[in-house]
């Protein structure tokens, strides 16, 4: 099997000879919807900067990982790139980006406490900024509030005690065949929020082993069995749900955790006669309100660009709060500037993503956690079906994450880290 050096320095032979870099013409990579839309969001900064011309290339997100990696190994990386804020931490480590805490420093226009904390952290690796958040967005609860009026509640949850309560008692009146809440086996995103509400990190000692078997994370793994052992969730993944809005609307579960995007679907998929009886809450935590992940896409300034100036200004531009809510209005992403909502607040189910994004936290800032969390996911799947014990589960998810953090460990014993 080819290493990851071997594919490096192959990528890096395909890529050479690629054309010469033109002047006032900034390259911008960008991924999905985000690409589509990013050249009518340029056409106001190339119109105040006459003669400069920037060239958009919309990758798609599955081949967009790839891609970059081959790019960097043949020197030729974009000016700005959209980068998901999982993907920073092994684009630093690899030197392909340039730091930005000076920039924004001279940039008054773009005070970092106007960013969420949680969001602007997760650009921030090694104590240094590499990133300026684009847009966010994070996991919180959208829930049948006529189901659970019924139930006798009149207010979401605000601790995991509270939230069990209404769990039971929704469960009670849906009956054997039907759920309260749904936590696809094939998401680690739930349990991965979950986890971060506790004070103990997901990683220990800088990243460098798990922390799955702490007191802190065995809280969260108790509390997320047991919503499957006393049949509050169906033991399944979305592959086994004919389909999530349609058994949304007939109660087959009444909770479902997920991300903003799902705004627009609840609105086009659920029936007029429902709704007004659906609504979202912050997610709840152990003790009180809970934090979820500060999850979103970031634009990054690779440092081989030989225009990093102008690049830095096109950062700029799309930082802009009326940009952002432009970006906002045709793609429905959310603003990680506070000052860039304005109306979006007036949006009912969208305010309690404002409130979500005031508490989140970032995940684990290693190259290594997309991996680290896809095992997680397996072995929770795995004691959920009951395949092996609780206990067993967390030394197994610990060894998995030991293992892929080895070359992690040796890199660091190497450079001296502490």
């Amino acid at each position: 099997m080819m290493n990851r050096r071997s594919w490096l320095a192959g990528a890096g032979a395909l890529a050479a000879g690629c054309a010469p870099r033109e002047a006032n013409v900034l390259r911008l990579w960008a991924m999905g919807r985000e690409g589509e839309v990013a050249a009518d969001l340029v056409a106001g900064f190339e119109a105040e900067h006459p003669g400069v011309k920037v060239r958009i290339e919309q990758l798609p997100w599955t081949a967009a990982h790839e891609k970059l990696l081959t790019a960097f190994a043949g020197d030729a990386t974009p000016d700005i790139a959209q980068l998901g804020n999982s993907w920073l931490p092994e684009f630093v480590a690899l030197g392909a980006l340039a730091p930005l805490d000076a920039r924004v420093q001279a940039t008054p226009d773009m005070p970092a406490a106007d960013y969420f904390p949680g969001i602007w952290d997760t650009n921030r690796i090694g104590g240094a900024l590499y990133g300026v958040p684009w847009y966010v967005d994070t996991r919180l609860l959208f829930y049948r509030r006529d189901l659970l009026a019924e139930a006798g509640f009149t207010a979401p949850p605000q601790r995991w005690d509270e939230w069990l309560a209404m769990l039971k008692a929704i469960k009670q009146r849906a009956g054997a065949e039907r759920y309260a809440v749904l936590l696809p086996l094939n998401e680690y995103e739930p349990l991965v929020a979950l986890g971060l509400q506790q004070a103990a990190p997901l990683l220990r000692d800088g990243g460098r082993f798990g922390n799955f078997s702490s007191p802190e994370f065995r809280r969260t793994w108790a509390f997320y069995l047991s919503l499957f052992e006393q049949k509050l969730a169906p033991p399944a993944s979305n592959n086994e749900i004919a389909n999530l809005w349609n058994e949304f609307a007939r109660g087959y579960f009444s909770f479902y955790i997920s991300g903003p995007w799902q705004i627009g679907e609840f609105r086009r998929r659920l029936p007029a006669a429902l709704q007004g009886a659906w609504a979202t809450a912050p997610l709840p935590g152990p003790d009180g309100p809970g934090a979820s992940i500060a999850g979103g896409s970031s634009l990054a300034v690779f440092r081989r660009s030989e225009q990093q100036d102008l690049a830095w200004e096109l950062v700029r531009y799309l930082s802009r709060p009326a940009v952002q809510q432009r970006f906002h209005a045709v793609t429905g992403n959310l603003p990680p500037r506070r000052s860039a909502w304005g109306a979006i607040e007036g949006d009912a189910p969208t305010q309690a993503f404002r409130a979500q994004l005031e508490r989140v936290k970032p995940t684990p800032q290693v190259p290594e956690w997309e991996r680290i969390a896809t095992e997680l996911r397996l072995v929770a799947e795995r004691t959920v079906r009951g395949l092996v014990a609780p206990d067993a589960a967390l030394a197994e998810i610990d060894a998995r994450a030991d293992r892929l953090l080895e070359k992690r460990r040796w890199m660091l014993q190497r450079k001296g880290t502490p």
